[in-house]
């Protein structure tokens, strides 16, 4: 289980993907894939961010509400937060790799799956 800002950034970063990189956002510390905001911890709960569309958002909410959380900034947002404590890797993994084949510019995205065979 991932339990810090910390662990968290040391296990995304071990996922060794291109165009990742440390950053801040409203003075809080961030990853950032492909420039744009990939993954944090929020400042109003003891979680971390991780995008999330709306419906799998309340199906995660219904479905586990000890690990999934939604403080009220973030309700208006496609974003779900996980308590510290309850991030599971594997889960993790899934997430991040999702979102950061999202966040890549098409193009970069097909060259780079192509070199990766």
């Amino acid at each position: 289980m991932i339990h810090s800002y910390a662990e968290l950034r040391d296990f995304a970063l071990s996922l060794d993907l291109p165009e990742v990189a440390d950053g801040t956002a409203w003075g809080n510390p961030c990853l950032r894939a492909h420039g744009k905001m990939w993954v944090w911890w929020s400042p109003y709960m003891d979680a971390a961010v991780f995008k999330c569309d709306r419906d799998e958002r309340e199906m995660l909410l219904d479905a586990d509400p000890e690990t999934f959380a939604l403080h009220p900034h973030y309700a208006p947002h496609a974003l779900i937060l996980v308590r510290a404590g309850r991030i599971e890797p594997d889960w993790a993994r899934a997430r991040l790799l999702q979102h950061w084949r999202a966040a890549a510019p098409k193009r970069w995205l097909k060259a780079w799956d192509a070199a990766q065979g």
